[in-house]
C-alpha cells in the first residue's frame, strides 16, 4: 500500500478537470428548463447566461486566492477549517459527502441514462431501464477512478476533448446555417415576473457553471498547485462562458427559444435540424461523453473529500476509509462516494438532485468568498502565490451574487431548500459523536 496520495497531477489534469467538471450536463438539458421559466422569451434566459457566468468568474477569481494559498487535498472543506474552524471545516465535507458530490453525480447519471433510452429508442420498460443504466453508470465510472488517480484523470482529458467536438460543430454550423431568429427580444413571456424567474434561471445556468471549485480538493495531488491551480480555474472559467454564450446564441439562431423550452435536449433538436437525423443522433453520442466525463470528474474530486476527513480521524471508520491502493486512489471513498450516488439516482430526478446541490453549495460558496476577505485580516502573512484581482470589488460581486440565488431559492423552493438544510446540519451532532468518540 502507498502511504499516501503521489504528486503526479499537472496544469492539463487540473484544468481538463475544471472544464470537465462544467461543461457536461446543464448546457445540454438547462436551456429546456430556462426557457420553460421564461414562458418561451429568450431575452432572460440568454441574459442568465451571462449574469451566472459573471458570477461564477467573480467567484472563480474570489475562491482561487484561497485555493492557492491552502494546496491541501480536501478543497473547499479545507478553506472553510481554516478559516471558520474545524466544526465548520467537517461540515462543509460533510456536506459535500453526503449530498453533494453523490447527488449530482447521480444527476449526471439519470440524464445520461435518459438519453441514451431516448437514443436507443427503448419505450418499454423506460424508468426501469433508466435506473439500470445510471446505477451501472457510477459503477463504472468508479471502477475506472479504482485503478488510480493518474488514470482518473487521463480519462478526465480525454472526455473533455471528446465533449468539445459536438459543442465545435454546433457553434459552427449554427452560425453558418441559421436563420438569426430574435436573442433577447422579449425579454419575459406573458405573466412572468422577472426578478422571481431570473432567480429560477440562475439556478439553472449556475448548474451548469458549477462544478470549477471542486479541482481544489486535488491540489495536494499536484505537481505545482500554486502556480497551476489559478490557472487552471480561470482559464477552465474562461473558455466555458465563451463556449456556452457562443452554443445558445447558435440554439436560438436555428431553433427559437417556445421550442426549445418543449424538448429535453436542445441540443440534439438543433443538431437534427443542422445536420440530419443521422447528426443528430452524432451530437447525441457526444452528449453522453460529456455528461460521463461531468460524472467521472465528480468521482474523481468527490472521493477526495471523505478521504481528507479520514485522514483526520473525523469520518466514522476512518481508517477503513483513509486508505489507497497501489495507484494512489483512495478506493473506499470512491465507493462511498458512488454508492450513494446509486441512491440518490433511484430518484430518476435530475431538476430536483440539481436545484438540491446547487442550493446547499452555494450557500459554502458564499462562506468561502467571505473567507477570502477575512483570511487578508486573519492571516495578512500567509503566502499568496494569487492574489484576486480588483480587491474587494470582485469578491463583494461574488458574495452579492450568491446571496441572491441562496435568498431566491429559500423563497421560491422552500421544501427544496429546507431538505438541504436539514440534510447538511446532521453533520453537527455527528460531528460532536466523532469527537466525543475520540
Amino acid at each position: 500500500m502507498s502511504k499516501g496520495l503521489e504528486k503526479n497531477l499537472g496544469f492539463l489534469a487540473a484544468f481538463s478537470t475544471v472544464v470537465g467538471l462544467v461543461i457536461g450536463s446543464g448546457v445540454f438539458f438547462k436551456p429546456q428548463a430556462i426557457y420553460s421559466a421564461t414562458n418561451g422569451a429568450p431575452g432572460l434566459g440568454i441574459l442568465a447566461w451571462i449574469i451566472g457566468g459573471l458570477i461564477t468568474i467573480a467567484g472563480g477569481l474570489t475562491a482561487t486566492e484561497v485555493s492557492a494559498a491552502i494546496p491541501k487535498t480536501g478543497g473547499m472543506m479545507i478553506y472553510i477549517e481554516e478559516i471558520y474552524g474545524k466544526r465548520y471545516g467537517f461540515l462543509t465535507g460533510w456536506m459535500q459527502t453526503v449530498l453533494f458530490f453523490p447527488g449530482t453525480l447521480a444527476a449526471c447519471a439519470v440524464i445520461f441514462a435518459q438519453q441514451a433510452v431516448e437514443l436507443l429508442g427503448i419505450t418499454t420498460n423506460v424508468r426501469v431501464s433508466v435506473l439500470l443504466i445510471a446505477v451501472g453508470l457510477i459503477l463504472i465510472i468508479a471502477v475506472f477512478n479504482v485503478i488510480g488517480s493518474s488514470f482518473g484523470g487521463y480519462i478526465q482529458t480525454i472526455a473533455t476533448i471528446g465533449k468539445l467536438v459536438p459543442l465545435a460543430l454546433i457553434i459552427i454550423f449554427g452560425f453558418l446555417k441559421g436563420n438569426s431568429t430574435s436573442i433577447f427580444r422579449p425579454m419575459t413571456g406573458p405573466g412572468v415576473t422577472l426578478t422571481t424567474t431570473l432567480g429560477q434561471v440562475l439556478i439553472a445556468t449556475l448548474f451548469a457553471y458549477d462544478g470549477w471549485i471542486n479541482v481544489g480538493a486535488i491540489a495536494g495531488e499536484m505537481k505545482n498547485p500554486g502556480k497551476d491551480l489559478p490557472k487552471a480555474i480561470v482559464g477552465g472559467l474562461a473558455l466555458v462562458m465563451a463556449v456556452y454564450l457562443a452554443i445558445n446564441v447558435a440554439y436560438l439562431w436555428v431553433v427559437p427559444a417556445s421550442e426549445l423550452a418543449t424538448v429535453t435536449s436542445p441540443a440534439s433538436l438543433v443538431a437534427t435540424k443542422l445536420f440530419g437525423n443521422i447528426g443528430g443522433k452524432i451530437i447525441s453520442v457526444g452528449i453522453l461523453i460529456s455528461v460521463f466525463g461531468t460524472a467521472n470528474g465528480y468521482v474523481l474530486t468527490g472521493s477526495r473529500v471523505p478521504y481528507a476527513l479520514a485522514k483526520e480521524g473525523l469520518m466514522p471508520a476512518s481508517k477503513v476509509f483513509a486508505k489507497v491502493n497501489k495507484g494512489s486512489a483512495p478506493y473506499n471513498t470512491i465507493w462511498l462516494v458512488a454508492i450513494l450516488a446509486c441512491l440518490y439516482a433511484l430518484t430518476g430526478q435530475f431538476n430536483l438532485l440539481t436545484d438540491l446541490t446547487i442550493f446547499v453549495v452555494w450557500v459554502f460558496y458564499v462562506l468561502t468568498f467571505i473567507g477570502v476577505m477575512l483570511l487578508r485580516k486573519q492571516k495578512p502573512d500567509l503566502p499568496r502565490p494569487y492574489k484576486v484581482p480588483l480587491y474587494p470589488v470582485i469578491p463583494i460581486l461574488a458574495i452579492l451574487g450568491g446571496l441572491f440565488v441562496v435568498v431566491n431559492q429559500i423563497i421560491t423552493s422552500p421544501l427544496i431548500s429546507i431538505g438541504g438544510i436539514i440534510i447538511t446540519l446532521i453533520g453537527l451532532p455527528v460531528y460532536s459523536i466523532i469527537k466525543k468518540n475520540k
